[in-house]
Protein backbone atom coordinates (compact mmCIF):
# COMPACT_ATOMS: atom_id res chain seq x y z
CA UNK A 1 0.00 0.00 0.00
CA UNK A 2 1.22 3.63 -0.81
CA UNK A 3 -1.24 5.59 1.37
CA UNK A 4 -3.01 4.75 4.19
CA UNK A 5 -5.49 7.52 5.77
CA UNK A 6 -6.09 7.44 9.24
CA UNK A 7 -7.20 10.54 10.27
CA UNK A 8 -11.37 10.40 10.57
CA UNK A 9 -13.30 12.28 8.98
CA UNK A 10 -11.60 12.73 5.56
CA UNK A 11 -13.38 13.95 2.38
CA UNK A 12 -16.63 14.67 4.24
CA UNK A 13 -17.02 18.18 3.51
CA UNK A 14 -15.54 18.37 0.23
CA UNK A 15 -14.81 15.29 -2.10
CA UNK A 16 -11.76 17.02 -3.50
CA UNK A 17 -8.95 15.94 -1.44
CA UNK A 18 -10.50 12.41 -1.71
CA UNK A 19 -10.29 12.52 -5.25
CA UNK A 20 -6.72 13.81 -5.48
CA UNK A 21 -5.71 10.86 -4.05
CA UNK A 22 -7.92 8.18 -5.44
CA UNK A 23 -7.31 9.41 -8.98
CA UNK A 24 -3.71 9.29 -8.76
CA UNK A 25 -1.76 6.04 -9.91
CA UNK A 26 -0.78 5.11 -6.22
CA UNK A 27 -2.77 2.81 -3.93
CA UNK A 28 -4.46 4.34 -1.17
CA UNK A 29 -7.10 3.08 1.90
CA UNK A 30 -8.98 5.35 4.23
CA UNK A 31 -10.00 5.25 7.88
CA UNK A 32 -13.70 3.48 7.13
CA UNK A 33 -14.81 3.45 10.99
CA UNK A 34 -15.98 6.61 11.68
CA UNK A 35 -13.53 7.16 14.68
CA UNK A 36 -10.23 7.72 15.80
CA UNK A 37 -8.40 4.28 14.94
CA UNK A 38 -6.75 2.40 17.99
CA UNK A 39 -2.91 1.87 18.16
CA UNK A 40 -3.79 -2.27 17.45
CA UNK A 41 -6.03 -0.93 14.32
CA UNK A 42 -3.96 1.68 12.57
CA UNK A 43 -0.92 -1.09 12.85
CA UNK A 44 -3.42 -3.71 11.19
CA UNK A 45 -4.70 -1.19 8.79
CA UNK A 46 -1.79 0.43 7.94
CA UNK A 47 1.37 -1.86 8.72
CA UNK A 48 2.58 -1.64 5.60
CA UNK A 49 1.88 1.81 3.91
CA UNK A 50 4.85 3.84 2.88
CA UNK A 51 2.90 7.11 3.24
CA UNK A 52 0.45 7.85 7.03
CA UNK A 53 -1.81 10.83 6.32
CA UNK A 54 -2.17 11.17 10.23
CA UNK A 55 -4.53 12.40 12.94
CA UNK A 56 -3.63 12.90 16.49
CA UNK A 57 -2.74 9.17 17.00
CA UNK A 58 0.29 8.48 18.91
CA UNK A 59 2.46 6.97 16.05
CA UNK A 60 5.82 5.57 18.17
CA UNK A 61 4.01 1.78 18.30
CA UNK A 62 2.85 2.08 14.75
CA UNK A 63 6.51 3.21 13.69
CA UNK A 64 7.77 0.12 15.35
CA UNK A 65 5.88 -1.89 13.69
CA UNK A 66 6.00 -0.40 10.17
CA UNK A 67 9.54 -0.54 8.54
CA UNK A 68 8.40 0.36 4.72
CA UNK A 69 7.60 3.85 6.40
CA UNK A 70 8.78 6.60 4.61
CA UNK A 71 6.84 9.89 5.20
CA UNK A 72 4.22 11.10 7.54
CA UNK A 73 1.92 13.68 6.09
CA UNK A 74 -0.23 15.51 9.26
CA UNK A 75 -3.45 16.55 8.29
CA UNK A 76 -3.04 19.65 11.30
CA UNK A 77 -0.56 21.10 13.18
CA UNK A 78 0.07 19.60 16.26
CA UNK A 79 3.02 17.21 16.63
CA UNK A 80 2.64 15.72 20.20
CA UNK A 81 1.92 12.42 18.40
CA UNK A 82 4.61 11.97 16.35
CA UNK A 83 7.78 11.00 17.85
CA UNK A 84 10.09 13.34 15.38
CA UNK A 85 13.56 12.79 16.39
CA UNK A 86 12.90 8.48 16.26
CA UNK A 87 11.24 9.59 12.53
CA UNK A 88 14.84 11.37 11.87
CA UNK A 89 16.46 8.08 13.15
CA UNK A 90 14.82 5.95 10.87
CA UNK A 91 14.82 8.10 8.01
CA UNK A 92 10.69 8.87 7.78
CA UNK A 93 10.03 12.36 6.63
CA UNK A 94 7.56 14.26 7.97
CA UNK A 95 5.52 17.57 6.75
CA UNK A 96 2.18 19.22 8.78
CA UNK A 97 -0.34 21.99 7.77
CA UNK A 98 0.49 25.00 10.62
CA UNK A 99 -0.97 27.56 8.43
CA UNK A 100 -4.37 26.02 7.14
CA UNK A 101 -5.68 25.31 10.73
CA UNK A 102 -4.25 28.76 12.55
CA UNK A 103 -7.33 30.91 11.99
CA UNK A 104 -9.83 28.29 13.13
CA UNK A 105 -8.44 27.79 16.53
CA UNK A 106 -8.32 31.63 16.72
CA UNK A 107 -11.62 31.72 16.20
CA UNK A 108 -12.99 29.26 18.52
CA UNK A 109 -10.39 30.61 20.82
CA UNK A 110 -11.88 33.99 21.21
CA UNK A 111 -15.53 32.64 21.17
CA UNK A 112 -14.62 30.50 24.26
CA UNK A 113 -13.03 33.28 26.00
CA UNK A 114 -16.78 35.02 25.35
CA UNK A 115 -18.87 32.33 26.60
CA UNK A 116 -16.90 31.22 28.97
CA UNK A 117 -16.21 35.02 30.44
CA UNK A 118 -20.66 35.67 30.45
CA UNK A 119 -21.09 32.32 31.69
CA UNK A 120 -23.00 31.57 28.33
CA UNK A 121 -23.03 27.60 28.01
CA UNK A 122 -24.02 26.98 31.97
CA UNK A 123 -26.69 29.93 31.71
CA UNK A 124 -27.88 28.46 28.53
CA UNK A 125 -28.48 24.90 30.10
CA UNK A 126 -30.26 26.51 33.20
CA UNK A 127 -32.62 28.25 31.02
CA UNK A 128 -33.47 25.11 29.53
CA UNK A 129 -33.96 23.46 32.86
CA UNK A 130 -36.17 26.41 33.60
CA UNK A 131 -34.43 28.94 35.68
CA UNK A 132 -34.16 32.26 35.17
CA UNK A 133 -30.59 33.12 36.43
CA UNK A 134 -29.05 36.59 35.17
CA UNK A 135 -25.33 36.93 37.01
CA UNK A 136 -22.64 39.42 35.88
CA UNK A 137 -19.66 38.19 33.79
CA UNK A 138 -16.25 40.28 32.71
CA UNK A 139 -15.93 42.13 29.45
CA UNK A 140 -12.83 41.58 27.82
CA UNK A 141 -12.32 45.12 28.06
CA UNK A 142 -11.97 45.31 31.71
CA UNK A 143 -9.68 41.83 31.65
CA UNK A 144 -6.05 41.57 31.86
CA UNK A 145 -5.82 38.49 29.57
CA UNK A 146 -2.61 35.71 29.49
CA UNK A 147 -1.71 34.17 26.24
CA UNK A 148 0.29 30.94 27.17
CA UNK A 149 2.66 30.94 23.79
CA UNK A 150 2.73 33.93 21.40
CA UNK A 151 3.27 31.50 17.50
CA UNK A 152 0.85 31.49 14.86
CA UNK A 153 -2.04 31.02 16.54
CA UNK A 154 -1.37 33.28 20.06
CA UNK A 155 0.16 36.20 18.02
CA UNK A 156 -3.37 36.24 15.80
CA UNK A 157 -5.81 36.00 19.05
CA UNK A 158 -3.60 39.04 20.55
CA UNK A 159 -4.39 40.94 16.69
CA UNK A 160 -8.19 40.27 17.18
CA UNK A 161 -8.11 41.12 21.21
CA UNK A 162 -7.10 45.02 19.85
CA UNK A 163 -10.74 45.21 18.69
CA UNK A 164 -11.57 44.78 22.80
CA UNK A 165 -8.76 46.99 23.93
CA UNK A 166 -8.53 44.69 27.54
CA UNK A 167 -7.05 46.37 29.94
CA UNK A 168 -3.32 44.41 29.35
CA UNK A 169 -2.32 41.85 27.11
CA UNK A 170 0.25 39.73 28.74
CA UNK A 171 2.52 37.23 26.73
CA UNK A 172 4.70 34.85 27.78
CA UNK A 173 7.01 32.48 25.12
CA UNK A 174 10.19 31.23 24.89
CA UNK A 175 11.18 33.45 22.12
CA UNK A 176 11.72 36.89 21.80
CA UNK A 177 8.80 38.34 20.78
CA UNK A 178 9.91 42.42 20.29
CA UNK A 179 8.59 43.02 16.92
CA UNK A 180 5.37 41.28 16.92
CA UNK A 181 4.60 43.11 20.07
CA UNK A 182 5.86 46.17 19.08
CA UNK A 183 3.36 46.46 15.87
CA UNK A 184 0.37 45.32 17.84
CA UNK A 185 1.20 48.51 19.78
CA UNK A 186 1.33 50.37 17.48
CA UNK A 187 -2.18 49.24 16.81
CA UNK A 188 -3.25 50.52 20.45
CA UNK A 189 -3.18 47.39 22.00
CA UNK A 190 -1.55 47.68 25.51
CA UNK A 191 0.77 44.59 25.38
CA UNK A 192 4.14 43.28 27.11
CA UNK A 193 6.27 39.94 27.02
CA UNK A 194 6.43 38.97 30.62
CA UNK A 195 7.79 35.92 32.53
CA UNK A 196 5.84 33.05 33.73
CA UNK A 197 4.36 33.78 37.20
CA UNK A 198 3.91 37.45 36.34
CA UNK A 199 1.06 36.27 33.14
CA UNK A 200 -0.21 33.94 36.22
CA UNK A 201 -0.72 36.33 38.93
CA UNK A 202 -2.17 39.23 36.82
CA UNK A 203 -3.96 37.54 34.20
CA UNK A 204 -8.00 37.19 35.07
CA UNK A 205 -8.21 35.31 31.52
CA UNK A 206 -5.69 32.94 30.85
CA UNK A 207 -5.69 31.48 27.10
CA UNK A 208 -2.90 28.40 26.08
CA UNK A 209 -1.43 28.53 22.66
CA UNK A 210 1.96 26.27 23.42
CA UNK A 211 2.40 23.11 21.58
CA UNK A 212 2.47 20.12 23.73
CA UNK A 213 6.21 18.67 24.36
CA UNK A 214 8.33 17.51 27.62
CA UNK A 215 8.73 21.09 29.02
CA UNK A 216 4.76 21.94 28.79
CA UNK A 217 2.78 18.69 29.79
CA UNK A 218 0.96 19.91 32.81
CA UNK A 219 2.88 22.99 33.05
CA UNK A 220 -0.22 24.25 34.19
CA UNK A 221 -1.12 22.73 37.52
CA UNK A 222 -3.25 23.15 41.12
CA UNK A 223 -0.45 25.63 42.11
CA UNK A 224 -0.28 27.60 39.18
CA UNK A 225 -4.17 28.17 39.36
CA UNK A 226 -3.93 29.68 42.46
CA UNK A 227 -1.44 32.06 41.33
CA UNK A 228 -4.35 33.45 39.15
CA UNK A 229 -6.12 36.05 40.42
CA UNK A 230 -9.70 35.44 42.37
CA UNK A 231 -12.82 34.84 40.04
CA UNK A 232 -10.54 34.26 36.64
CA UNK A 233 -10.83 32.28 33.34
CA UNK A 234 -9.18 29.37 31.87
CA UNK A 235 -9.29 29.04 27.94
CA UNK A 236 -7.42 25.98 26.11
CA UNK A 237 -7.58 25.29 22.39
CA UNK A 238 -4.03 24.09 22.57
CA UNK A 239 -3.23 20.39 23.77
CA UNK A 240 -4.86 18.41 26.93
CA UNK A 241 -1.82 17.81 28.52
CA UNK A 242 -0.49 21.28 29.13
CA UNK A 243 -3.27 21.65 31.75
CA UNK A 244 -3.60 19.12 34.59
CA UNK A 245 -7.67 17.94 34.38
CA UNK A 246 -7.57 16.87 38.24
CA UNK A 247 -6.17 20.54 38.75
CA UNK A 248 -8.65 21.99 36.59
CA UNK A 249 -11.42 20.19 37.97
CA UNK A 250 -10.36 20.69 41.73
CA UNK A 251 -9.95 24.53 40.88
CA UNK A 252 -13.39 24.86 39.23
CA UNK A 253 -15.04 23.27 42.06
CA UNK A 254 -13.29 25.06 44.85
CA UNK A 255 -13.77 28.43 43.34
CA UNK A 256 -10.21 28.58 42.29
CA UNK A 257 -11.37 29.82 39.25
CA UNK A 258 -14.73 31.26 38.13
CA UNK A 259 -15.02 29.28 34.69
CA UNK A 260 -12.88 27.98 32.24
CA UNK A 261 -13.46 26.49 28.75
CA UNK A 262 -11.56 23.91 26.88
CA UNK A 263 -11.76 22.15 23.64
CA UNK A 264 -8.38 19.50 24.63
CA UNK A 265 -8.08 16.53 26.72
CA UNK A 266 -5.09 14.09 27.67
CA UNK A 267 -7.62 11.14 26.05
CA UNK A 268 -9.42 11.40 23.23
CA UNK A 269 -12.25 10.80 22.55
CA UNK A 270 -12.92 12.24 26.16
CA UNK A 271 -15.63 10.59 28.91
CA UNK A 272 -14.35 11.63 32.92
CA UNK A 273 -15.58 14.07 35.52
CA UNK A 274 -15.07 17.54 33.84
CA UNK A 275 -18.63 16.60 32.09
CA UNK A 276 -20.17 17.21 35.19
CA UNK A 277 -19.16 21.04 36.09
CA UNK A 278 -21.25 23.79 35.23
CA UNK A 279 -18.56 26.21 35.04
CA UNK A 280 -16.52 24.38 32.33
CA UNK A 281 -17.10 25.02 28.56
CA UNK A 282 -15.79 21.42 26.90
CA UNK A 283 -16.15 20.88 22.99
CA UNK A 284 -14.77 17.69 21.49
CA UNK A 285 -11.42 19.02 19.81
CA UNK A 286 -13.25 21.11 16.99
CA UNK A 287 -9.74 23.68 16.80
CA UNK A 288 -9.90 22.52 13.16
CA UNK A 289 -13.25 21.94 12.18
CA UNK A 290 -14.86 24.62 9.46
CA UNK A 291 -15.29 24.10 6.43
CA UNK A 292 -12.55 25.95 4.67
CA UNK A 293 -9.77 24.71 7.17
CA UNK A 294 -11.11 21.12 7.26
CA UNK A 295 -10.89 21.37 2.79
CA UNK A 296 -6.97 22.94 3.34
CA UNK A 297 -5.78 20.67 6.24
CA UNK A 298 -6.64 17.68 3.93
CA UNK A 299 -5.75 18.81 0.50
CA UNK A 300 -2.55 20.42 1.88
CA UNK A 301 -1.59 16.76 3.41
CA UNK A 302 -2.65 15.12 0.27
CA UNK A 303 -1.03 17.25 -1.69
CA UNK A 304 2.59 16.50 0.48
CA UNK A 305 2.30 12.58 0.59
CA UNK A 306 1.94 12.72 -3.21
CA UNK A 307 5.00 15.02 -3.51
CA UNK A 308 6.64 12.64 -1.77
CA UNK A 309 5.57 9.72 -3.65
CA UNK A 310 6.43 11.24 -6.99
CA UNK A 311 9.93 12.07 -5.86
CA UNK A 312 8.99 16.18 -5.54
CA UNK A 313 10.30 18.66 -3.41
CA UNK A 314 8.12 18.90 -0.07
CA UNK A 315 6.65 22.27 0.72
CA UNK A 316 6.03 21.82 4.43
CA UNK A 317 8.22 19.61 6.01
CA UNK A 318 8.56 20.27 9.10
CA UNK A 319 11.49 22.36 10.58
CA UNK A 320 14.41 22.12 12.66
CA UNK A 321 12.83 23.79 15.46
CA UNK A 322 9.82 21.57 15.99
CA UNK A 323 12.69 18.46 16.50
CA UNK A 324 14.12 20.18 19.24
CA UNK A 325 11.44 20.44 21.01
CA UNK A 326 11.08 17.26 21.55
CA UNK A 327 14.83 16.53 22.65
Amino acid sequence: MDVFVSTYPFGADDPQPRKLLDDSNFSVSYNELSRKLTVDELIERAGKTRVLLAGTENLMPFLEQNPNLEMISRVGIGLDGVPLNECKRRGIRVSFTPDAVTMAVVELSIGLMLSASRHIGNLDRRLRDGQWSRPSGRRLEHSVIGLFGFGRIGSRVARILTSFQPKEVLIHDSLDKSEEIQALRNCGLRIRQVEFEEMLTKSNLLSIHVPLYKKTRHRIGLEELKLMPSGSTLVNTARGGIVEEEALATALQNGILASAAIDVFELEPYKGPLTELENLIITPHIGSCSYDCRFRMELESAEEALRHLRGEPLQREVSDREYEYQL
